[in-house]
C-alpha cells in the first residue's frame, strides 16, 4: 500500500507488478469522480495498477515500517484482547507489531499479493507471533461479517485505489459499532527536501502523473478527512505526522532505495511506457538521489495525513 506499497484489489499481475489489462494507457478523467480512469478508446475502467509494484526496493521500504514509526496515531486505541483487521498489510511488519499489542486478541492481515503474504507469514513465524494470520482479499469486498473487528486499519492503501470512499465504507461495515477505522496516507505534493535538485522535483512530479494515470491519488494525505466524511463518518480525529530522513544512515537508506526504484521497479517501467520520460531520464533521477544522500546537510520529509474514525 508506499504499500509504500500497497495494492488491495484482487487483480492479475505481471512479472513487473502491473495488471495485465490496464497498463496499456489509462489516463485520468477529471470529470468522472475519484479514481475513475479513461482508456484511449474513451471507455471507463475501474481497473487499476499498483504504481509501486513489489520490486525489492519497494519491499525494502515496507519492511522498515513498524507500529511505532507508521501507526503511532492509532496506538492509544489499541488494547489487549481486541480483534484487528489490517487491510493492505504488505509484508506484515506493522501487522505483527499490532498483533503483539492486542494479544490474546486476533489479527488478520489482508493483501492482494500472494508472494508478499508468504513473506508476511514467515515474518510472523520468526517473531513467534501466533495470534496473526494473513490472507488474500479485496478491500472493496471484504470476506467478513458485519461488525467483525474492533479496529480496521489501513496504512498507505487508500492512495492507490480508484474509489477510496467505497473502501472506507467497506472498512466501516466490518468494524463493530463504536469501534475504530484508522487510515494513514502520504501526501506526495507535500514532500520536501534539501538541498534542492530539479531532477528530484521532476521525478516526484512524474510519480504523481503516473499514479493519476493509474486512477490513484498520490496526494491522499490531505484528502483523508474529506474521504472519511463522504464515507459517512461523523466522529473523526484528523492528525498529521512525518517521516524524516536526515542522518547519514537514513539518507543512504532512503536515497539508495529510491535510486533503485526509479530505474528498476514497475514504476520505472510505467513512466517509460506512458511516454513521460526516457530510460536516460530515469538514470539521471537515480544519479540525483545518490548525490542527495551523500550531502552532509541532506534532509527529506514525508508528510502523512491520518484519520481515526469511530464507527
Amino acid at each position: 500500500m508506499d504499500w509504500a506499497v500497497m495494492q488491495v484489489l484482487t487483480v492479475s499481475v505481471t512479472r513487473q507488478g502491473l495488471t495485465e489489462v490496464s497498463i496499456c494507457r489509462l489516463w485520468p478523467d477529471q470529470s468522472s469522480g475519484p479514481g475513475r480512469t479513461r482508456g484511449h478508446a474513451g471507455g471507463m475502467s475501474e481497473k487499476n495498477v499498483y504504481t509501486h509494484g513489489h520490486h525489492e526496493s519497494v519491499l525494502r521500504s515496507h519492511t522498515w515500517r513498524t507500529a511505532e514509526n507508521s501507526a503511532a496515531y492509532v496506538l492509544a486505541h489499541v488494547v489487549a484482547g481486541m480483534n484487528l483487521l489490517d487491510v493492505g498489510c504488505g509484508p506484515g511488519t506493522i501487522t505483527i507489531d499490532l498483533a503483539k499489542r492486542v494479544a490474546p486478541g486476533q489479527v488478520i492481515g489482508v493483501d492482494a499479493s500472494a508472494s508478499v503474504l508468504e513473506g508476511a507469514a514467515r515474518a510472523a513465524e520468526e517473531a513467534a507471533c501466533a495470534n496473526v494470520t494473513f490472507q488474500s482479499g479485496d478491500i472493496t469486498q471484504l470476506e467478513f461479517e458485519d461488525g467483525s473487528f474492533d479496529i480496521v486499519h489501513a496504512h498507505q492503501v487508500l492512495q492507490h485505489l480508484p474509489d477510496p470512499v467505497a473502501a472506507l465504507r467497506e472498512m466501516r461495515r466490518v468494524c463493530r459499532p463504536g469501534g475504530v477505522v484508522a487510515a494513514r496516507d502520504a501526501d506526495y505534493a507535500a514532500m520536501t527536501w534539501f538541498p534542492e535538485d530539479p531532477r528530484l522535483t521532476r521525478a516526484l512530479e512524474l510519480y504523481r502523473r503516473t499514479a493519476r494515470a493509474n486512477g490513484a491519488e498520490p496526494d491522499a494525505g490531505r484528502r483523508l478527512l474529506g474521504w472519511a466524511q463522504q464515507a459517512g463518518f461523523d466522529d473523526i480525529i484528523p492528525t498529521a505526522s512525518t517521516w524524516c530522513y536526515a542522518t547519514p544512515a537514513d539518507r543512504t537508506w532512503w536515497g539508495s532505495l529510491w535510486a533503485d526504484r526509479v530505474t528498476q521497479s514497475s514504476l520505472a517501467t510505467q513512466i517509460v511506457d506512458y511516454g513521460l520520460a526516457t530510460p536516460e531520464d530515469l538514470e539521471s533521477f537515480a544519479e540525483a538521489w545518490r548525490g542527495w544522500m551523500v550531502e552532509a546537510d541532506g534532509w527529506y520529509a514525508v508528510l502523512h495525513g491520518e484519520v481515526v474514525c469511530r464507527a
